[in-house]
């Protein structure tokens, strides 16, 4: 039976992650390569890619080997550097939506003010403060974890190594890990998601406003990608993390799995394509660039 899984599951992963890096790499090379789309909005969908970029290659590779090769052992030093980069990717993946929000907002909301309040400088300083300040967090947990012993008999119940999974495993005193994580880590998921449907308030409030004139059309067509990426990586986010605890049965394992995967490999895969289909920019780009790759051939 294990084997049956492995043959369907290293096909399934192997092609979902290839979908992950041809769809965050299209979007940032349609972006990186057009002048046009060196704007704040552009910028920001860049930075989103290249967390989902992170996401991807810091659990794949490692899924595809042990389904390829049935090792499941991972070392200790392996095994910290997901930590580090998993938070990282996640952290930096919330905050770029939560500046969406905010440009979403500005763009509705004070249209005649945007052109001076998201200015690309301003947007370059954001979001190097996002990931300075998702390395700096993703390092205090990463350090902690590496301060704590573990069973080895223990086998880790996702397919990557993230903090809670870990402190549940450890043998020493995890109460610390536990109170930062509570603290600090629980900050890092509601801070940016207050953002974003505070952001969503004033827009829904404003847009009904000017329901008459279309304004409703208009801003399901400027927001709809992004409240679609949002729905999908908070609604796998609060499977995998807001469970209800006791649930060792397989049914409770296999639930936390296909979140797991939800929130790991298939959000990460299907942003670039929800925004690549919706946004004219972006496949005007993409057929320039094949056009001439075309024609130069």
């Amino acid at each position: 039976q294990e084997l049956c899984h492995q043959e369907v599951l290293l096909p399934l992963f192997l092609t979902l992650y290839l979908a992950a890096l041809l769809g965050n790499l299209l979007i940032l090379v349609a972006i990186g390569s057009d002048p046009h789309l060196h704007t704040p909005m552009y910028t920001l969908l860049v930075n989103l890619s290249l967390a989902d970029l992170f996401f991807t290659s810091t659990t794949m590779p490692r899924l595809l080997h042990a389904l390829l090769t049935g090792d499941r052992a991972i070392t200790h030093s392996t095994c910290l550097a997901q930590v580090f980069f998993f938070l990282l990717a996640g952290n930096v993946d919330s905050y770029v939506l939560a500046a969406m929000a905010w440009d979403r907002y500005v763009a509705i909301c004070r249209p005649l003010h945007y052109a001076t309040v998201v200015t690309l400088p301003r947007c370059v300083v954001l979001l190097g403060t996002v990931w300075l300040g998702a390395a700096l967090h993703s390092l205090l947990h990463t350090l902690l974890t590496a301060r704590l012993s573990f069973c080895s008999n223990h086998a880790l119940p996702h397919f990557y190594c993230d903090v809670y999974p870990l402190l549940r495993l450890a043998c020493s005193d995890t109460s610390l890990n536990f109170l930062v994580a509570l603290i600090e880590g629980g900050s890092t998921i509601l801070l940016p998601a207050a953002c974003i449907v505070t952001s969503y308030a004033y827009i829904g409030a404003a847009v009904y406003r000017v329901r008459a004139t279309g304004g409703v059309r208009k801003a399901l067509a400027t927001c709809g990608s992004h409240l679609t990426v949002v729905g999908l990586f908070y609604g796998t986010l609060v499977g995998v993390y807001l469970q209800p605890p006791g649930q060792h049965d397989t049914e409770g394992r296999d639930r936390d799995l296909v979140a797991t995967v939800m929130f790991s490999v298939v959000a990460p895969t299907l942003n670039p394509y929800i925004y690549s289909l919706q946004n004219r920019e972006i496949k005007v780009s993409l057929a320039r660039i094949f056009k001439v790759d075309m024609m130069s051939h």
